[in-house]
């Protein structure tokens, strides 16, 4: 028999929603939690309608450009699932908040805009979700606008990510013309009126496709003739559907609606959830971690500062492995191995939160962080020490001079860089021996310092000077306690450290880098994230 432990696990569904900008990630995010009950009408927290902000887009500077900058977690009930939404950024600036999100999920959500088709976002996306062998379900998007040809959306699927596909339903034209859509497994019609808006749900109207008579009463002569042809070309030459093949990641259960209007979201989230997983097993120092072990464990995959402004806290995201957390009890922080207690465990909905007694894996909980943990620490029950693998960086390509302006918010600006540095999506570096009233921001994307200068005002009262820099390429010494002082470098290449006391050399071109080689044998230079053999 089942402990209670194992039927909570069994429970968890974890998943992460990716996309290009625009493609409506978001809005099926909010129409997903409608369903839920987390909340009463899109766009809004329940108990807050005038709010119309997406619940997932927390901060202020979201709410003002219309776009997601940081992953929000979730978590709601559904017909007796207990479900966990990671919402990412579609930015490629983000990507890399998004890269450490899906490494928290079991599967993954790509939603693809009907006129678009795939985006380079999405390819990268891909990608990371391929890597890692999760399940793919794709839900193509804003069938109520016009649309690209659903067979060549399939075909550009299968093409560019080398994945089979499965049409869980058929759309019945586009834009205008939208009649709704066929689901060839319960051969009946979903039919679409933009009057649904999100808030009532679809009865479907059961109908064999070989029922001429009433597929011509609900959708016409017309289109019920191109339907009949293009379900009959798509059971002949489709896919056959195949569940193994979903779990590893081979084949992608594709839905089409629109998610703005609350069509096909139903539908996708109750197919979905039956085809999905409870939380995967996880690799750790070559042993498989099994989520069902008594035994608890979990990683660091996101720190974040400030995002309510009534605790003006910091909260590390915690990703469980395995097991069952408790409140109260000590565990292992395995980078500093010392045992600590979690405080202030809560549960996430977006930056809304609710201190929890217990959760178990598959669960995203958020802990006070008093400083010391880092993104990728591993934190478990003492008496069953495992260590998750870290989670890449990625490298800078835009480098900046950030200096204060004002002496009188000196500490604030510390106060305020040393907190970026240790959420580590944008990376500060440190010129050894200035102090901290000058520093270079490596960012990945150019709206990262958007994102910067927002929350060092809105967050810590601090304006700054921001000079960018020439440079763009970043090397780490492998011989950490080589004296950089000793070496002869160009005059443009920058010693700079991070926050941890790292060395790294900032040059302008390849040309610094050759001349920084040539003039200083033995000098070994590793790439940004690349790591000693020691280190392996």
């Amino acid at each position: 028999m089942a402990t209670r432990t194992e039927e909570e696990i069994n429970r968890r569904r974890t998943f992460a929603i990716i996309s290009h900008p625009d493609a409506g990630k978001t809005t099926l995010t909010e129409k997903l939690l409608l369903y839920g009950g987390a909340i009463q009408s899109a766009g809004s927290v329940k108990g807050k309608q005038t709010d119309k902000h997406a619940v997932s887009d927390w901060m202020e500077l979201e709410k003002k450009r219309g776009i997601s900058v940081t992953s929000s977690v979730m978590q709601f009930e559904y017909e007796g699932y207990c479900i966990n939404i990671l919402d990412t950024p579609g930015h490629q600036d983000f990507s890399e908040d998004t890269y450490r999100t899906l490494m928290a999920a079991d599967s993954a959500v790509m939603v693809i805009d009907a006129a678009k088709g795939i985006e380079p976002q999405t390819r990268k996306l891909f990608k990371v979700c391929a890597m890692r062998g999760i399940p793919i379900f794709t839900f193509i998007n804003k069938l109520d606008h016009e649309a690209r040809d659903p067979f060549d959306l399939l075909d550009e699927l299968e093409t560019e990510f080398g994945i089979r596909t499965y049409a869980m339903n058929w759309p019945i034209s586009c834009g205008i013309s939208f009649k709704g859509v066929y689901d060839r497994q319960k051969h009946c019609i979903l039919t679409f009126a933009s009057s649904h808006a999100g808030r009532s749900r679809i009865e479907a109207i059961e109908c064999d496709i070989g029922d001429t008579e009433k597929l011509d009463e609900l959708i016409g002569e017309d289109l019920r003739e191109t339907l009949t042809e293009q379900v009959e070309l798509l059971d002949g030459a489709g896919f056959d559907f195949n569940l193994d093949d979903v779990k590893c990641g081979k084949l992608s259960p594709v839905f089409f609606g629109s998610a703005l209007n609350n069509f096909g979201v139903e539908t996708f989230l109750e197919n979905f959830l039956k085809m999905t997983q409870p939380p995967l097993a996880r690799e750790s120092e070559g042993t498989t971690v099994d989520p069902f072990s008594d035994k608890f464990s979990a990683f660091v995959f996101k720190i974040q500062a400030n995002m309510n402004k009534a605790h003006r806290d910091r909260i590390t995201f915690l990703r469980i492995c395995s097991g069952k957390f408790e409140r109260g009890k000590e565990y292992l922080h395995v980078q500093s191995a010392k045992t600590m207690r979690l405080s202030q465990p809560q549960q996430m909905m977006a930056q809304e939160r609710e201190v929890i007694d217990e959760a178990y894996a598959g669960d995203i909980i958020g802990v006070f962080d008093p400083g010391i943990f880092s993104i990728g620490d591993t934190v478990c029950d003492a008496s069953m020490p495992v260590r998750y693998s870290g989670i890449p960086t990625f490298t800078p390509e835009h480098f900046a001079v950030v200096e204060q302006v004002d002496s009188m918010k000196r500490k604030q600006f510390s106060k305020g860089i040393t907190q970026f540095a240790q959420e580590g999506a944008i990376q500060i570096f440190f010129l050894p021996e200035s102090g901290m009233e000058r520093v270079i921001v490596g960012v990945v994307g150019m709206l990262q310092y958007d994102v910067l200068e927002f929350r060092m005002e809105s967050e810590y009262g601090v304006k700054y000077l921001k000079t960018d820099m020439p440079h763009e390429i970043i090397k780490r010494l492998a011989d950490q306690s080589l004296d950089v002082k000793t070496l002869k470098l160009s005059e443009d290449t920058r010693w700079v450290q991070d926050v941890r006391g790292t060395n790294y050399l900032i040059f302008d071109g390849q040309w610094s880098v050759r001349w920084a080689l040539d003039k200083n044998p033995g000098l070994i230079l590793l790439d940004f994230d690349q790591k000693n053999e020691t280190e392996q």
